[in-house]
């Protein structure tokens, strides 16, 4: 079966948000959205433009990782944002929402989130956010959110994530529109970012969907690792860890790793 052919008036003819999407960008091969949508920010594209590409040569997670992705079979994007401050530290939490809340409406499947950035079926990681701004004292030069979706990926054909990933695929057992797919993306996305910005409690509906808390975890930030109990999160998202020594350690959602 051939891939599903995308195109920037494809895309553009199936939205129907506002914000989000209001300005699409199509690449077939690419080094990576987030290199993509730093040069668009560069050349002063509006709020809610939105970068998808087919193929990423050099796709990336957090910390430097890889995204291992064949042509063709996922989603690959970046949507560029104008945030205020105060809604920056959000965005992983409202990507994931989007991302858990659109998976549930196109195919039906249970998802939950793992603290800080995957979200997750069965157990397995179908999607990661990746967030990357610039700032300069209290003013948000850019934002720009980063997400990859497992669709039609054969997990079994890459070895290095066979036993940690699943694809929409693999759980349904038949091909996944990624149009239907992008577009109740965007849409969820617009909805929850939305809800954000006007001070609506999201936080409650993604902490509901955590498989982190209530659990012994190790977080690494750099070169310290926390180990301790995963006892609740605030409202930006941050990790509140209880410690062997009693003390509340609270762990950003920034550069970290975490085990269970």
């Amino acid at each position: 079966m051939s891939a599903e052919q995308l195109s920037t008036e494809i895309i553009r003819e199936a939205l129907n948000t506002k914000l989000v999407g209001r300005n699409v960008m199509y690449y077939p091969t690419v080094s990576s959205t987030m290199d993509a949508a730093k040069m668009a920010v560069l050349d002063g594209v509006i709020e809610g433009t939105v970068i998808v590409a087919d193929h990423q040569t050099a796709g990336r997670g957090r910390l430097g990782r890889e995204w291992l992705s064949p042509p063709g079979g996922n989603l690959m994007l970046s949507i560029i944002l104008y945030p205020r401050l105060e809604h920056l530290a959000r965005l992983t939490l409202v990507s994931c929402l989007a991302i858990a809340r659109s998976i549930e409406e196109v195919t039906l499947l249970e998802t939950s989130i793992k603290w800080p950035n995957d979200v997750l079926i069965n157990g397995k990681k179908i999607s990661g956010v990746l967030v990357e701004s610039d700032v300069n004292g209290d003013k948000v030069n850019y934002a720009s959110i980063g997400i990859a979706v497992n669709v039609n990926l054969d997990v079994k054909s890459i070895p290095e994530i066979a036993d940690i990933a699943t694809s929409l695929r693999d759980e349904l057992g038949m091909p996944v529109s990624r149009l239907q797919m992008l577009t109740a993306l965007l849409g969820e996305f617009e909805k929850v970012y939305k809800d954000m910005c006007k001070g609506e409690p999201i936080e409650l509906d993604w902490k509901r969907r955590l498989t982190t808390l209530g659990k012994k975890v190790s977080v690494r930030c750099g070169d310290v690792v926390h180990k301790g109990f995963a006892e609740d999160v605030d409202k930006d998202g941050n990790l509140l860890l209880r410690l062997p020594n009693k003390k509340l350690e609270v762990i950003s959602a920034g550069d970290v790793t975490l085990k269970v």
